[in-house]
Formats: C-alpha cells, sequence, structure tokens
C-alpha cells in the first residue's frame, strides 16, 4: 500500500512538472520568410520553368527576385509564404499588383510579437533567346515574271532578293539573261550559287556616266524607275526582321578582274578590284515615328545602325572557301520592338567594293552559296 502510493505521488509531481515545463517554454521569436511558392492560373506563360515557381529564401536574403518571362501577365499571380513556427505575414501596401508594380513589401511578425522582418518581393522580366538559323541556299530562282529578261531569287522570309539586274536591262536591254551581273549557276558548293559580275554597260553607261554594273545582290528592294536618275536611293536596303542576328557564315569564291578603273574609266594603276560583303541590322523608325530605309547613300553610315558585319578582307580564291562575319552591336536590342518589327535587316554582296560609285574592275566575279544567318529569338 505505501509503495503504491509513493508511486502515485510521483506520477502527480511528475506531471505538475512536465506542466509547469510547457507553460513556461518561451514563444518563438524567429520572424524569417523560408520558402516562397508563386501561383497562378498558367504557370508556362509566366516562367521560363515550372521550377521557377519556388524558391527557397535564404536567411540572409531580404529581397526575394523571380525571373519571370519579359511578356508575362502578372495580374493574377498570388505569393504563398512559408515562415517560421508561428510567424505571420502582413503586406504593406494592400493587395500588391503586380502588372503595375513589379515588387511589394512585406512584414513578418515573430509569434512573441516582439520581433520583426522586412521583405521585398520583386519580379524581374527578362529575355531568354535560342539559338535560330535561318537559311539561304540560292536554289529558289526565276527569270522575271513581266520581261524575262532577267533572274530573279526568292527567299525564306517571303521577301524576294533583290539586285541591280533591272538597272543593268537599261542600259543593255539586248542581253541574254545570262550575260547579266546576277545570274544563278547550277555548280556551286552544294546545289545551285548566285555569280555576282561587274560588267560594262556598254555605250548608253558610258554617256550616262555609270560605265559598269556590278552584280550585286541584297535583302531589300530596288527602285528600276529611279535606277538612272540616282541609283544610291533606288538601291534600298532591308526587310524587316524579328530576331538578333549574330553571325553569317556561308562559302565563296572570288576573283578580280584584270584592270581596276574608275568612274571616267581610265585604268587606275596599281589597284586591285575586291569584292564587298556585309550585314546591317537597323531600326527602320525614327524617334518620331517616321519609317526608315536605308540606301546606298547610308546603308554602312546611318544612325539607325544597330548591328553591323563585314567580311574583311575578302580574299580572291578560286576554291570554295568558308566565311563568317560576326555582328557588333553599338546599342541593346529592344525586344518589343523586335516582337514588333520594329528592326530592319539587309545581308549584301557585291563584286565590286566602289560598284556602288561605278568603279571598279570589268570582270571582277563573285561566287556564293550555302549561307546561313545564325540568329537568336525569344524563348
Amino acid at each position: 500500500m505505501k509503495g503504491k502510493s509513493l508511486a502515485l505521488t510521483l506520477g502527480v509531481c511528475s506531471l505538475l512538472l512536465l506542466s509547469s515545463c510547457i507553460k513556461d517554454e518561451p514563444l518563438n521569436a524567429e520572424c524569417d520568410i523560408e520558402q516562397v511558392v508563386i501561383h497562378c492560373p498558367d504557370a508556362s506563360t509566366v516562367f521560363y520553368s515550372l521550377a521557377d515557381t519556388s524558391q527557397t529564401v535564404l536567411y540572409t536574403d531580404s529581397t526575394i527576385v523571380f525571373n519571370v518571362r519579359r511578356n508575362a501577365d502578372l495580374k493574377q499571380v498570388t505569393p504563398e509564404f512559408k515562415v517560421t513556427p508561428g510567424a505571420t505575414v502582413e503586406s504593406l501596401g494592400g493587395t500588391p499588383d503586380f502588372e503595375t508594380d513589379s515588387l511589394a513589401r512585406y512584414r513578418v511578425t515573430s509569434q512573441d510579437g516582439n520581433w520583426h522582418r522586412y521583405y521585398t518581393l520583386r519580379f524581374n522580366r527578362v529575355a531568354r533567346t535560342v539559338s535560330d538559323t535561318v537559311c539561304f541556299d540560292f536554289e529558289n530562282y526565276e527569270l522575271e515574271a513581266k520581261s524575262r529578261k532577267y533572274y530573279v531569287w526568292h527567299n525564306v522570309l517571303g521577301l524576294d532578293w533583290a539586285c541591280g539586274n533591272g538597272g543593268f536591262k537599261l542600259s543593255m536591254p539586248s542581253a541574254r539573261p545570262e550575260a547579266y551581273p546576277t545570274v544563278p549557276v547550277p555548280d556551286g558548293y552544294d546545289g545551285a550559287a548566285v555569280k555576282l559580275t561587274t560588267l560594262s554597260t556598254g555605250a548608253f553607261g558610258a554617256m550616262a556616266g555609270k560605265r559598269i554594273a556590278a552584280g550585286n545582290l541584297f535583302l531589300g528592294t530596288f527602285d528600276v524607275e529611279n535606277a538612272l536618275k540616282d541609283a544610291l536611293s533606288a538601291t534600298r536596303f532591308g526587310v524587316p526582321f524579328d530576331k538578333k542576328p549574330v553571325k553569317v557564315t556561308g562559302y565563296y569564291k572570288y576573283t578580280p578582274g584584270p584592270t581596276f578603273q574608275d568612274k571616267s574609266g581610265t585604268a587606275v594603276a596599281g589597284r586591285v578590284d575586291s569584292a564587298s560583303v556585309y550585314a546591317v541590322f537597323y531600326l527602320n523608325h525614327d524617334a518620331s515615328g517616321k519609317a526608315v530605309m536605308l540606301n546606298g547613300a547610308n546603308v554602312t553610315s546611318s544612325s539607325s545602325i544597330v548591328g553591323f558585319a563585314r567580311l574583311n578582307p575578302v580574299t580572291p580564291t578560286s576554291e570554295w572557301t568558308y566565311f563568317e562575319m560576326v555582328f557588333k552591336f553599338n546599342k541593346d536590342i529592344d525586344y518589343q520592338l523586335l516582337d514588333n518589327m520594329g528592326y530592319n535587316l539587309t545581308i549584301v554582296f557585291s563584286s565590286s567594293v566602289l560598284g556602288d560609285q561605278f568603279m571598279g574592275a570589268i570582270g571582277s566575279e563573285l561566287q556564293v552559296d550555302k549561307v546561313r544567318l545564325i540568329c537568336t529569338k525569344e524563348e
């Protein structure tokens, strides 16, 4: 009986001691955000990866940043917070509208109410890009539909390549299609290629002060009606383009003609002709919204130019030779403008670098094939 009383007494004492310990345990003084999970109707339109919707927060961090797609709709984004036990979270600005303000501030209060910690949640709009390649193989050509006197080329951008063949027709109307400055050749590097040759424009061209016509091919348009009056402005460079160009590659052959001549037709001793291969990426509207189209007078000098690539030098070679020219940018790309076709791109090939000034060597020949435009586009 004494043993039972002693055991009962010890049990009661233990319960009283445990009760005392529970009552005396202090409330939690920690006030940290440990994890944030972002909820939205369609996470794939907001984030590049579903794993990006959740983020563990380090103890040392007070700014929490989520990277989202540049065009993400944030109106229905809702953050869910995991905090230290007993802590509470309150917004310091009512219900955040992440569509109009990309950040929100929160206060976390500890369980015991004595401690506070402040956090900023921010959404950072970023543009991620992936590689993309546009191929030009010069297989898609035909005789110009109206006169059937010279060749024209089509390309994957849905717009034709342009060349000066229409201008050459004005001075040499009896020339056969194969005798024009820009013609197809069947035995290219891989299938058909394009051949550009600097030719004489005959007596009519000499009378007009335009003794030669360099073979050329470029992305853009050629205004045949104004070719004789103002050849530079008739050559209009560029097509709308929605990717960021990185570099242009391809294969070429080049042989300069025997005698370089100036605009008057006088031979220039010691001067060797050279081909011209370059690409330009430029803004197609000015600050006031007026359309910009570069031409022969400003295609390499305009303030609208954002990126430029040139093959220099174009070394003479009788064998198919690989080339690569990388874009150098003087301004950052505006991806919203890029989406809205706010940039133009041109790629230019010419058999004589000064052909636009009617100087060069008759017989200079440039062949080009398998051109690749390596770009990046938004993911």
